[in-house]
């Protein structure tokens, strides 16, 4: 695993400033430790995706590190400020969505952003003029005049984010924010993390969605019974996780038994006519697999790819917290395949 130094560097290889940074942090709930020892660092304008059971932690940190609530034990820094001894500049550096919505559905959407204003102390006319922007940047111009109780799931989320902006955060903690989306409002609010980052925003997202990970995510980490199992990009993480094979499916016995006499490692499944090779996803091994059926003059019918993916890694890494079967959260299928026709 990279060690949290080399976890971002720029063009010329020198360490990217930390966004957030933070060493052995350590929470407890009375006998059940929650946090045991956590070491994170996190570049400045990436995505970092922290994964995890339900009930691992996630949240917490999320708590720790925006300073609703405090460490037992370690050091954490965001934006550059300390969380024990400058709560407040972290405070003013960062915002916050959290699982559940924070706006008000008995007052408009404008309303809520205009509020959102007053707290951060615009001046009303500068406070119009954001509200007016990022509703509009948000497509929740035509709902502006709407109670937010009418608002969909996706409209609820994205007045969610528009509100957290109103005091141009750098860093954003977005806590499993697409719970509860439509495939179509999460692939909006994809959309709009990526915006975020694109002008130079730190997000920082727990979820439960792996797909969500592997899409929008620079670094992940893997926490597990209050430690991180592993932390790395997405391939990093993957090439973590034993499994990757080519399958090759025949029609034909004859060319079955001959293409399991040219490769080497096979496992052979004579009734379903289909031979399997490890294979670690690289270009290099499948052409090497390819080569050795030409040489062989044997034609597979059909060829899949199997590689691990983030489903993999976190069933590899991670204990069950609840009984909930872990497939029903992920949203993402359990293994990605290619097929090619030969």
């Amino acid at each position: 695993m990279p060690t949290p130094a080399a976890a971002g560097t720029d063009r010329a290889g020198h360490p990217s400033p930390a966004a957030i940074s933070t060493l052995g942090l350590r929470k407890s709930y009375g006998d059940k430790t929650v946090l045991d020892g956590i070491d994170l660092r996190i570049p400045a304008g990436s995505v970092f995706a922290l994964l995890g059971p339900n009930g691992a932690g996630k949240t917490t940190v999320v708590k720790i590190l925006s300073t609703l609530i405090g460490a037992d034990g370690g050091q954490a820094q965001v934006a550059g400020h300390d969380i024990a001894t400058a709560p407040d500049k972290v405070r003013a550096a960062i915002g916050v969505t959290g699982q559940f919505s924070a706006i008000d559905g008995l007052i408009t959407g404008e309303e809520n952003m205009l509020l959102m204003a007053d707290l951060h102390h615009l001046p009303r006319h500068e406070g119009r003029r954001v509200a007016a922007g990022l509703l509009d940047r948000f497509d929740l111009t035509e709902a502006a005049k709407k109670p937010a109780s009418t608002y969909s799931g996706g409209m609820k989320r994205r007045l969610d984010i528009a509100m957290t902006l109103v005091g141009g955060p750098r860093i954003i903690f977005l806590d499993e924010p697409t719970t509860g989306l439509d495939p179509r409002s999460r692939h909006t609010m994809w959309g709009i993390i990526r915006e975020l980052v694109s002008d130079g925003v730190t997000v920082f997202l727990t979820t439960q969605y792996l797909d969500e990970a592997d899409e929008l995510a620079d670094r992940i980490a893997v926490l597990n019974d209050g430690r991180i199992a592993a932390e790395g990009s997405a391939d990093e993480l993957k090439r973590l996780v034993p499994g990757g094979h080519v399958q090759l499916r025949f029609s034909d016995p004859s060319a079955h038994r001959a293409a399991a006499t040219a490769l080497d490692g096979v496992t052979r499944d004579d009734e379903a006519l289909t031979l399997q090779i490890p294979h670690d996803g690289s270009q290099r091994a499948l052409r090497s697999v390819l080569d050795r059926l030409d040489a062989a003059g044997v034609e597979a019918d059909q060829l899949t790819v199997h590689t691990p993916d983030l489903d993999d890694v976190f069933f590899a890494l991670t204990t069950p917290t609840t009984p909930a079967a872990p497939h029903a959260a992920t949203g993402s299928p359990a293994a990605t395949t290619q097929e090619t026709s030969r």
